[in-house]
């Protein structure tokens, strides 16, 4: 784990897993420090809920002042670190807290999706056939799955230069991926796939779960 990564415990957890919460965390991180006045019309809220859910991130430290910038009474808030990770252990011990957290992280990302769609037909000549919005079917065991996502951060790791004191080229562009590994586990996960077949008369076999 990088040390500017924070990895959630159930204590931490309770105070992210809310919608507002998590949209403001992503906003400082990708758009850098901000006043909860900016914060409100970048999110379309008011000041006074920006205002609360950045002192509660604050109590949990997710985000701390940014001190001596601006003028005024308005404080400067920045992101205390730039990823956040979810360990699957933290499931068992927090199961709604950890809902409402990937809830909330996946409205962000449909939201994200929906922001490059409305900007696409404006997309330079030089950046066509660089996207994709695909998704595959896959068949893993446990340890396949595993195999794989640890091959896919590898990968996104070679590419990695938003990080501080890391040069880019000059003609790189800000990216996003949205890695969404969703494995949909059957009920009776020893059966097998001629199991779920229909039979003669048209009827799917009933299930002995």
């Amino acid at each position: 784990m990088s040390a500017d990564e924070v990895r959630l415990n159930p204590t931490s957890l309770r105070g992210l897993a809310h919608p507002l919460r998590v949209r403001i965390l992503n906003t400082l991180r990708e758009h850098g420090p901000a006043t909860a006045t900016l914060l409100a019309e970048r999110l379309n809220q008011s000041t006074g809920a920006t205002s609360y859910h950045l002192r509660q991130l604050a109590q949990y430290g997710f985000v701390v002042e940014e001190p001596g910038r601006g003028a005024g009474r308005e404080r400067w808030w920045r992101a205390a670190h730039r990823n956040t990770r979810l360990d699957s252990e933290v499931g068992r011990d927090a199961l709604p807290d950890v809902e409402t957290y990937l809830r909330s992280v996946a409205a962000l990302y449909a939201e994200r999706v929906d922001r490059w769609l409305n900007e696409l037909t404006n997309l330079p000549a030089e950046w066509e056939g660089t996207s994709t919005l695909s998704n595959w079917q896959l068949r893993l065991t446990p340890e396949e799955a595993r195999e794989f996502s640890d091959a896919l951060t590898a990968l996104i790791g070679r590419y990695r230069r938003d990080e501080p004191g890391v040069t880019a080229p000059e003609d790189a562009e800000p990216f996003v991926v949205q890695a969404q590994l969703l494995p949909f586990v059957r009920r009776n996960h020893h059966r097998r796939p001629e199991d779920d077949r229909p039979t003669e008369d048209g009827r799917a076999p009933e299930s002995a779960d």
